[in-house]
């Protein structure tokens, strides 16, 4: 399982530099972050019942963040 994590920080250390070359800067630090938090959990070595919390955790917190964002600060055809 925690090779899973490296893969996901492999992955979203790409979208990071896509987003980076694509000038959006906020979005990219957004993916370093996310890139760092699954290579940090990659090396830790714990169960594999306990990667799944985590990601469950994860999840929420991304999902309510994710909600809130698009429910009242985004603003639809503005760019």
């Amino acid at each position: 399982m925690d090779k899973m994590y490296k893969v996901l920080a492999f992955w979203t250390g790409i979208f990071a530099v896509m987003f980076y070359l694509g000038d959006m800067d906020k979005v990219s630090l957004l993916f370093v972050a996310n890139t760092g938090f699954f290579l940090l959990l990659g090396f830790l070595n714990l169960t594999e019942r306990m990667y799944m919390y985590i990601f469950g955790a994860y999840l929420m917190v991304f999902f309510a963040g994710f909600t809130y964002w698009t429910t009242f600060l985004h603003v639809p055809g503005a760019h």
